[in-house]
């Protein structure tokens, strides 16, 4: 892992020398040296960025370049995505990966892609294990004939002298055919089997499936369409070894929940301890460096409205302040801008553009399917979400929200109240002057949606 100091000083000179080398792959990477490569990244709207990287980079080191690049506020969402198109399948790259050993398995004329976007369910099981894995999905080994302890479930899988067991019913497409077939699976350190005799666990009816030294779990994209699943939450465990699709071990859930559970447990299982590693690494740095810039620590509040200006030295003196302003600068933007951005009378032509326009969460003309897909990218835990313009009714506008891993859509419908307009969520009853306010509430209090908003989904340029 490089330190930030020097990823900056690499990215400048990054940008300052050309490339020079053999080609390679159409969309994977370019090889300089044995020591050097250059790879190209992708962006959900596929815009693209090539860089020169050492072989040895991981897929964190990789996120954190882009987040410098693009100064983006680093959350440690940021993922890195192995995109294999061909196959119609997709995968998180671990943080701890080398990605120059993942570009090595691509074939030459696959259309592989590498993806940078967020997902904030990458390691959401390590703070809420109960909602990745069902009480009647998890269970000791038969071997112990115990029920799981759900408080100590993580541990458990990071331990590799105990045995947690996910066992269920999933879809199956039969070697060599078009047909699927549902079976009971049994998940276990060992491997993947399914039971040829009902959900029996005897060993002489477990059949062996597939296990994951040599194998990776990826969820299928369009499973009903490319792959003829009878659901779309599909997912498959393929070797790094072979690649074509009759290598695939196809399998396909009844929900989305369930298939969460079957692919977070299959990652426990195939790197163990070393995923929680990646989860607390970047909370360790920022206990190791709690100091801010010379610049932060020298800034201090000051107040202004009298006759001699003073330093504010009471913190809770100093928050209130820099609230009230903030509102106080907010009232004035209301003033300014109409809901969509038609400039008042007393408005320049320059500020034509409303305010919530420029927030991340906002993404304009999104369609309903296209909000929902970018909500899925992004992470199917409590709190995602997304704002955009509605497509039935021009003067208004929807939030997205993801909840118990499903994707509710709520209309945000204008309210005009004697010439001023507000707009509201619950039939006026709670009313806000902008978009920017609403969601700052419902950051805040859950008011009528099933949850906060918590994560918002953002799409960068590379």
């Amino acid at each position: 892992m490089f330190p930030c100091s020097s990823l900056k000083a690499w990215f400048t000179m990054l940008c300052t020398q050309p490339y020079i080398g053999c080609r390679v792959g159409s969309n994977s990477h370019v090889c300089l040296s044995p020591k050097r490569g250059v790879i190209k990244v992708y962006n959900e709207d596929n815009t693209s960025r090539a860089v020169e990287v050492p072989t040895d980079i991981t897929a964190r080191d990789i996120c954190q370049l882009f987040v410098m690049k693009n100064h983006c506020i680093d959350d440690h969402s940021w993922t890195l995505f192995e995109h294999l198109s061909h196959l119609g399948i997709e995968r998180t790259i671990e943080d701890h990966e080398s990605v120059m050993e993942v570009l090595s398995g691509w074939g030459m004329d696959t259309e592989s892609r590498l993806y940078f976007r967020k997902n904030y369910a990458k390691y959401e099981f390590f703070n809420k294990p109960l909602d990745f894995f069902p009480d009647d999905m998890v269970s000791l080994s038969s071997e112990t004939n115990g029920i799981m302890d759900h408080s100590q479930l993580i541990q458990t899988f990071l331990n590799s002298s105990t045995c947690p067991e996910i066992h269920g019913h999933l879809h199956a497409k039969e070697q060599g055919r078009k047909s699927w077939k549902k079976f009971y699976f049994v998940l276990r350190r060992s491997g993947l089997y399914f039971s040829n005799k009902g959900t029996s666990k005897e060993p002489r009816h477990l059949q062996f499936i597939a296990e994951f030294s040599d194998g990776d779990v990826y969820t299928l994209l369009s499973a009903k369409k490319i792959h003829g699943a009878p659901t779309d939450y599909g997912f498959c465990v393929k070797s790094t070894k072979r690649g074509s699709p009759r290598d695939l071990k196809l399998l396909c859930a009844d929900d989305e929940q369930t298939r969460t559970c079957w692919v977070t447990a299959m990652r426990l299982f195939k790197y163990g301890l070393q995923l929680y590693q990646n989860f607390i690494q970047p909370h360790q740095k920022q206990k190791a460096s709690p100091m801010r810039s010379i610049s932060e620590n020298s800034l201090v509040a000051m107040d202004f409205s009298g006759h001699k200006s003073r330093v504010i030295e009471n913190p809770s003196e100093a928050l209130s302040v820099a609230v009230e302003e903030g509102l106080s600068w907010r009232r004035k933007s209301c003033h300014r801008l109409s809901s969509h951005g038609s400039p008042s009378t007393s408005q320049s032509p320059m500020s034509n553009i409303a305010l919530h326009m420029a927030q991340p969460w906002f993404h304009s003309k999104l369609s309903r399917d296209e909000a929902h897909r970018l909500i899925t990218q992004q992470g199917l835990i409590d709190g995602v979400f997304l704002l955009r313009d509605s497509q039935s009714n021009p003067k208004t506008f929807v939030l997205s929200l993801c909840h118990t891993q499903r994707i509710k859509h709520f209309q945000i419908l204008p309210v005009d109240d004697e010439g001023d307009l507000f707009y509201s969520l619950d039939d006026g009853h709670t009313r806000f002057t902008d978009l920017i306010q609403l969601v700052e509430f419902y950051q805040l209090n859950r008011g009528v949606l099933p949850c906060k908003l918590k994560h918002h989904c953002a799409r960068i340029t590379l």
